[in-house]
């Protein structure tokens, strides 16, 4: 059973002029630089901060689990928050809970640690459920791009802050001081999305509050699939995301080495997005494209399964290349729906099911290396599921989930 049409939230008045278009881009670049630096900065500084703080054991496995539960709880808010306040406003707010979030981290204290994570990535949420109906609003005929652009910046953001954040706290002196300092890169986002919103509101005009619930959509074939490919490419994601520098110093890799490996896997992904993207954005191409980019996926765990570690350079590079189905996915969910309204509601439901299910990835990865001694099992599940990644890809392909005319 599908929504019902919803009028459209916003007329919106003549063409808008180049200047209007230009921070929107610069607004748009900010936004990505932030929306996984806040993560990967606080996860390269996660042994220091519980030796400097000291937390236990129990809150040192909850803490990394905070961002994905937050993606699903906050997340499931969006659409009837963007109902409410319209979507730009939306971003807004959840930009001055991203930046007080990190910046609360920076006082040395493990509640305060906590509290701004839940505040920083509650806001996080929104912003990861809103932008691609904020894409659809303003770059309506330009989603691959502008979503490409978004997401090769996120994954920038995330590995730079990543690299940058522990010669930041030997300077500072400091780990917690380290991590607080990231806020002053969501302080810069929504200091440069603030404009965006000014023009919005002085140039459009709002005719009625219109929320879609995104859960009827998920009696829907459209609602199904888009969740489905969205959580499981998630669940690969954030498992590999947390554990693979790990399970390669257990298979023998040197730490350093493992470090650089990561590296190479995350930057991997950059392009692989942007060759994605490219191909599955053409008439006919979406299938082809989904299938490569989940068989590359399916081969890297394999070759991390079964070829010896002084190979571990090929999994790294096939595992960072499978990493490039995310922005494909945020380009079907932006091109989805018959209004904003129900973009948003599909973008909703999606991510806040998926991440919901995704959080299982790290802790059952971990868990069954803490039961068995051994990646053996772990890897092989996550096979598995990258086995049904390839079936929803072939369905979701078949399907005509993403508009053809954007």
């Amino acid at each position: 059973m599908t929504a019902p049409p919803a009028p459209p939230v916003l007329s919106a008045a003549p063409p808008k002029p180049r200047t209007a278009v230009v921070l929107g881009v610069i607004a748009l670049v900010l936004i990505g630089l932030n929306l996984r630096a806040g993560i990967s900065g606080a996860s390269a500084l996660l042994h220091d901060l519980q030796q400097v703080l000291g937390y236990g054991p129990l809150l040192a496995a909850v803490i990394p689990s905070i961002p994905t539960l937050c993606f699903a709880l906050a997340g499931a808010a969006t659409s009837w928050l963007t109902g409410r306040l319209g979507v730009e406003k939306a971003i807004l707010l959840a930009l001055a809970f991203l930046a007080g979030g990190l910046l609360l981290r920076g006082i040395p204290a493990t509640g305060m640690l906590l509290a701004g994570t839940v505040i920083g990535m509650s806001g996080l949420a929104v912003c990861n459920v809103a932008m691609p109906s904020f894409i659809r609003e303003h770059f309506a005929h330009r989603t691959s791009m502008m979503t490409m652009l978004y997401t090769v910046t996120m994954t920038t953001g995330a590995t730079v802050t990543a690299v940058a954040v522990i010669p930041m706290a030997q300077a500072l002196g400091s780990p917690s001081a380290a991590v607080g300092a990231i806020g002053f890169l969501a302080v810069a986002a929504f200091l440069g999305f603030l404009p965006v919103v000014l023009h919005t509101h002085r140039h459009s005009v709002r005719a009625s509050s219109t929320h879609i619930s995104p859960w009827p959509l998920l009696r829907t074939r459209k609602g199904q699939l888009l969740t489905a490919i969205f959580t499981l490419q998630a669940l690969l994601a954030y498992s590999l995301i947390s554990w693979f520098p790990s399970m390669l110093i257990t298979m023998g890799v040197a730490a350093a080495d493992s470090g650089l490996l990561y590296g190479l896997m995350q930057l991997v992904s950059v392009p692989a997005g942007m060759v994605i993207i490219a191909i599955g954005s053409r008439p006919r191409m979406l299938r082809p494209a989904l299938y490569l980019v989940s068989i590359i996926m399916l081969a890297g765990l394999a070759s991390l399964l079964w070829l010896p570690v002084s190979l571990a350079v090929i999994p790294a590079v096939l595992l960072g290349f499978g990493l490039g189905i995310f922005p494909l996915v945020m380009v079907m969910i932006s091109r989805s729906g018959t209004s904003t309204a129900e973009t948003t509601a599909l973008s909703t439901l999606a991510q806040s099911i998926g991440y919901l299910l995704a959080t299982a990835g790290p802790f059952g990865t971990g868990l069954l290396y803490g039961s068995t001694g051994s990646w053996t099992l772990p890897v092989a599940l996550l096979l598995g599921l990258a086995v049904v990644q390839v079936l929803v890809a072939h369905l979701i392909s078949r399907t005509p989930i993403a508009g053809r005319k954007r």
